[in-house]
């Protein structure tokens, strides 16, 4: 039984023949194997091929870093006899930090030879072979030497017959333990501390080496556990009963290695605080000191937990190095990485590896004691120095929940001063003041919870970033952009390109019993971040512009040219959401708002100037002539009264055209001018509220414009079942009184903020827009019989694939939002949205 790590590189080592392709075929899945045979088949067409060796080498390496980055366990099958060969194979597992193992095939010589005889596909002399069986086994006995950490010698067929392999996951590979857990910082010998922690955390600890944890849950050690505090035996007495009583895991601290290295004799420096927990030592029982180096010598660098989501390591870790095996690995997790510079108290400067952590876990570590525990790019200092009067911090997972205990004195005082956090900004939203573009350029793949894996191209990807470095609002307000919005399927009716019985049967067909109509309003989306103050905005949201919330449009633009406007909506938006209770209901200071603000033409003014009042001025101007000089022609006896009737049919529709539009211009003088139409409460804090249905979200703007009645407005709406005949006509009548009357249509949403039928995810929202709306968007003569039958073929799958992406998305980023995470990865999904809006498509669907 051959044991390998289930990530390492292997070297199959053995002369020409000795079978090492067929037993790497046998032992290991296809794609591991790398042989140096099929790369020169690749390469030249023939894998005997000699003089294409380099070739199939450089291909060969390049596919191993590609394996090896990506966490895979590798197999390089070559004769690797020679020490030049194997050295690139043990400087590869270096780059990568994974184990580097040899597998050695030391077959007879005659066997070799005999089996050189029956091939017929290798024509090099037999000494060749002698030649790399005298290499091989030179060098036998150095492998270990050359940096092979673990060498397997099958010396006979029978043995390379029964060869098997089981693999077998690295010491700091725990991702089948799933939590919860408890994650304690740097205890540095304060017991009495530890004990109060482990009992706030709800561990009952019975003596000094027993505790009985909550049901389920485990505690982790981040190290540190000994030197400058009152009682080092106490704390690692503590620990170790934990650990091996299966209730902790344990990583060791740069502090713990080096007792252990005292305490073997070895030589070091008597200094910060070792001293103390040398003489605290001395008086326990030799067997309490070997335990000790024991317990020490045996702790794993840092664990890889809960499925890779969550790393703990004493003094953190980088994405490359999480779950691989090296002293470059060993050596971060305990010490971090330096500058090679001192700063003005002759310590290190450490390098603050975490501003540039892009990794997926979640990395909890300690180290450098700081005065608060505060995340930075999904990593999280929890050294909050205890030992120096500070407190001793744990982290609970999945919950992410701090929890503390002050010092009960100050026990060693620091030789660099914890200086307090600046109160007005926060690590990551300092980290966040720069924008790295390789997170915001390139071909981007962002993971959402919604729809999987949502792609942008690269040049939309550029589109985007021009459009919102250009023009949107401070960024650290752009949290959220809103989907586009899919039509109904396309009506048969006479006269009619959009109908509610469409969208009604849509949602039906999918599996939807209930959804909710509410009226389509004729404005301008808009979002609104809003707090309850300028303070609270700043301390969530890291804007020093003296704002308590923005309001912006679809692409991200200020949506209020005045700012003294802008700041009055925000204003008495929060007053409504302080009238209404929600603040404290909501237990929240922000809150971000989907909308309408009314009137259309407020922000589309220019629009109705360029592209609708133009087409009603020319037809205004040109019509009223053309039917007078028919109308004469006419009556002289000219044939063409069907010209006249067509000039006066377009005549007519034209004038329905300026009617339409005309009834969503209106002057606005004034914020009293203004309607602000909410119709989602999207996030707020600790929550993104789709999981409350659509009547709720109609409850909460409801109460909003009972609150403020002058600038907000409730939309009508009405829950329909589709099972129900009565309310399903009802509700088409609905619309066709809304329409009839001027209004635009209405839209149509599955009562669930977020529904998945059949075919998975619904479309969040359908609109059905009115026969006269649409002849602003299709023209004036769109309903001529042979215009609507053209239109009816318009296409849908692409807007609605768009729409569900896009809402994806926007949703994607709200989590990501509402969890803390780095603002980075909260505007990957508004640029995503952004990038998306480039795609062509018919703008009039």
């Amino acid at each position: 039984m051959i044991r390998v790590p289930q990530l390492c590189l292997v070297a199959l080592v053995g002369a020409s023949g000795s079978g090492k392709t067929t037993l790497a075929r046998t032992l290991f899945r296809p794609g591991e194997v790398l042989s140096s045979d099929a790369f020169r088949q690749l390469v030249a067409n023939d894998e005997n091929a000699q003089d294409a060796t380099a070739d199939a080498f450089d291909a060969l390496y390049h596919v191993a870093r590609k394996r090896l980055a990506r966490g895979l366990l590798t197999v390089i099958d070559a004769t690797n006899v020679q020490v030049d060969a194997r050295r690139a194979i043990v400087e590869l597992a270096r780059e990568f930090d994974v184990l580097p193992v040899a597998l050695v095939l030391d077959l007879p010589e005659d066997v070799l030879i005999a089996r050189h005889h029956a091939r017929t596909d290798r024509t090099f002399p037999d000494r060749v072979i002698a030649q790399q069986v005298r290499s091989l086994r030179r060098s036998l006995r150095g492998l270990a030497g050359e940096g092979f950490r673990q060498v397997t010698v099958l010396r006979s067929e029978v043995e390379v017959a029964a060869a098997e392999v089981q693999r077998e996951r690295l010491y700091n590979d725990r991702r089948d333990l799933t939590g919860p857990f408890d994650v304690i910082g740097d205890v540095h010998g304060c017991a009495d501390e530890l004990r109060d922690l482990l009992g706030a955390l709800g561990y009952v600890v019975h003596d000094d080496s027993t505790v009985t944890p909550p049901p389920g849950r485990t505690a982790v050690f981040v190290g540190d556990l000994v030197d400058r505090g009152p009682d080092t035996p106490g704390v690692l007495r503590l620990v170790m009963g934990m650990v091996r009583a299966g209730t902790a895991l344990c990583v060791p601290g740069n502090h713990d290695v080096k007792l252990l290295r005292a305490l073997q004799g070895k030589k070091v420096t008597v200094a910060h605080g070792l001293d103390r927990s040398l003489e605290q030592l001395a008086g326990q029982l030799p067997e309490f000191r070997r335990d000790v180096m024991a317990f020490i010598e045996g702790l794993v660098s840092h664990y890889v937990l809960d499925g890779g989501h969550l790393v703990v390591a004493h003094a953190g870790l980088k994405a490359a190095y999480q779950g691989r095996a090296s002293g470059r690995v060993r050596d971060f997790a305990l010490y971090g990485e330096t500058t090679g510079e001192t700063d003005e108290f002759g310590l290190p400067v450490r390098w603050n590896w975490a501003a540039e952590y892009r990794g997926d876990a979640r990395v909890v570590y300690g180290h450098t004691p700081v005065p608060e525990a505060q995340w930075l790019n999904r990593t999280i200092d929890i050294d909050t120095g205890c030992v120096f009067g500070g407190a001793l911090t744990a982290l609970r997972y999945p919950e992410l929940e701090l929890v503390s205990v002050p010092a009960r004195a100050v026990y060693a005082e620091p030789i660099r001063p914890l200086v307090p956090a600046t109160p007005d900004v926060t690590p990551q939203q300092e980290n966040d003041e720069l924008l790295d573009l390789a997170d915001v350029t390139g071909k981007r793949l962002i993971e959402t919870g919604l729809r999987g894996r949502v792609t942008v191209r690269e040049e939309e990807a550029a589109a985007a970033l021009e459009t919102l470095s250009r023009f949107a609002v401070d960024p650290r307000w752009l949290v959220y952009l809103p989907p586009t919005m899919s039509p109904s399927e396309t009506s048969t009716r006479d006269g009619v390109l959009e109908y509610p019985t469409e969208a009604l049967d849509h949602y039906r067909c999918a599996g939807v019993t209930q959804v909710v109509c509410e009226e389509k309003h004729m404005g301008s989306r808009a979002t609104l971040v809003v707090a309850r103050s300028a303070h609270a905005a700043q301390a969530r949201f890291g804007t020093r512009d003296g704002r308590a919330g923005v309001v912006y449009t679809r692409s991200g633009r200020a949506f209020f040219e005045e700012p003294a406007l802008e700041a009055e909506v925000i204003r008495r938006v929060g007053a409504a959401l302080e009238a209404g209770g929600l603040w404290d209901e909501l237990a929240t200071d922000w809150v971000v708002l989907d909308a309408e603000i009314l009137p259309w033409s407020f922000k589309a003014g220019e629009l109705i100037r360029r592209q609708y009042a133009a087409v009603g001025s020319a037809a205004a101007a040109t019509f009223p002539a053309e039917v007078q000089v028919l109308d004469a022609a006419v009556v002289r006896g000219l044939p063409l009264a069907d010209l006249l009737a067509r000039t006066r049919e377009r005549a007519g529709l034209t004038g329905a055209y300026v009617d339409a539009y005309r009834r969503y211009v209106r002057r606005v003088a004034s914020l009293d001018d203004v309607r602000v139409a909410p119709f989602h409460l999207l996030a707020s804090e600790g929550h993104v509220h789709t999981d409350r249905d659509h009547q709720w979200h109609m409850g909460v703007a409801a109460r909003l414009a009972t609150a403020d009645p002058g600038l907000l407005m409730a939309t009508a709406h009405r829950a329909v079942s589709l099972d129900d005949d009565v309310q399903v006509a009802e509700a088409v009548a609905w619309w066709e009184a809304l329409t009839a009357a001027g209004g635009e249509g209405m839209v149509v949403k599955p009562l669930e903020f977020i529904t998945r039928g059949k075919k998975g995810l619904v479309q969040p929202a359908l609109k059905v827009r009115g026969r006269e709306y649409l002849r602003i968007i299709y023209g004036p003569e769109y309903t001529r019989p042979e215009h609507l039958e053209r239109l009816r073929a318009r296409g849908l799958t692409a807007k609605r694939t768009l729409a569900l992406r896009e809402f994806a998305l926007g949703l994607e980023g709200l989590e990501r939002l509402v969890r803390r995470e780095p603002l980075r990865r909260v505007h990957e999904c508004v640029l995503g949205v952004t990038a998306l809006e480039s795609e062509t498509l018919d703008p009039r669907l």
